[in-house]
């Protein structure tokens, strides 16, 4: 019978946020798959765990992987962790929990700290509809079509970044979605934890005079709603009502129809649309 596999989250700074469940699985399992060995020994020392541990991390993901779902096919239970947080979030977890599952092996969560989340429900920005783009890639071109994106994102975005590159993450962030509310959370669960709530602009402007320490999680405000539709109107705008009208008449739309989506596009009545017709 197959093993299981265990995705274990780990504290994100503060000792006391390992749950008692995962310190179980991580004592039962028969070998546990760790980011960084030399890191987390120091975690599993202080909860006198002395379960066997293997390196997994982006550089061995595949090959890796596949000695670990072998391991798991013959009986083994291994418990999977990141450096900090919850595996599979913006690590590669995620490709061993795939690799697992094509192969009919069980997948677990044992839930705990998750920096994202964290972040978000201490930033004072919505949380009901919420966005997470982890970091943003290093690929200039694939980068750019990410910020693209993001441009029309109405949700609140979470963000990743390493404190050496946070100025100039803000800094692309303003100039591609507009100086937006946002908050910049570091060293959380820790003693020094700050959240800043503030703007992009302002952040910006503070951190480039304040070295930031520490891994940081950029919450950004979405786009609202009234903002994407006084900018389709005006695009509308742009257009003489006249080639309004023949882009939806020319789709084979009754003039009434029309006039009233014309009307809707532009923000107007279309009693005002009928009048500016008139007085042509």
């Amino acid at each position: 019978m197959a093993g299981t596999l265990y995705l274990c989250a780990t504290p994100i700074g503060n000792l006391e946020d390992m749950t008692f469940r995962a310190v179980r699985i991580l004592k039962e399992a028969d070998l546990i798959a760790a980011e960084d060995t030399r890191n987390s020994v120091k975690l599993l020392n202080h909860f006198e765990i002395r379960t066997p541990m293997t390196s997994y991390h982006e550089y061995n993901k595949i090959e890796k992987g596949k000695k670990l779902v072998e391991k798991l096919k013959e009986g083994a239970d291994i418990a999977l962790i990141t450096d900090a947080g919850t595996p599979g979030i913006s690590d590669p977890g995620e490709e061993l929990v795939k690799m697992c599952l094509e192969e009919g092996i069980s997948v677990t969560s044992v839930p705990g700290a998750c920096a994202c989340i964290t972040a978000l429900t201490i930033s004072g920005l919505p949380t009901r509809r919420f966005a997470f783009e982890a970091f943003l890639p290093p690929d200039k071109k694939e980068r750019t079509r990410i910020l693209e994106e993001m441009k029309k994102e109405t949700r609140t975005m979470i963000l990743y970044e390493a404190p050496h590159r946070l100025v100039k993450t803000l800094s692309e962030l303003m100039d591609s979605l507009g100086n937006r509310r946002a908050a910049v959370c570091r060293e959380l669960t820790k003693k020094h934890e700050t959240v800043f709530n503030t703007t992009l602009s302002e952040a910006k402007t503070y951190y480039e005079s304040h070295q930031p320490k520490g891994e940081c999680v950029i919450i950004l405000e979405g786009k609202s709603p009234n903002e994407i539709r006084q900018e389709e109107q005006a695009r509308w705008q742009e257009m003489t009502l006249e080639e309004h009208m023949e882009y939806y008449l020319s789709q084979g739309i009754d003039k009434k129809e029309a006039m009233k989506r014309a009307a809707k596009d532009r923000g107007v009545s279309k009693r005002e649309i009928y009048q500016m017709l008139l007085e042509k």
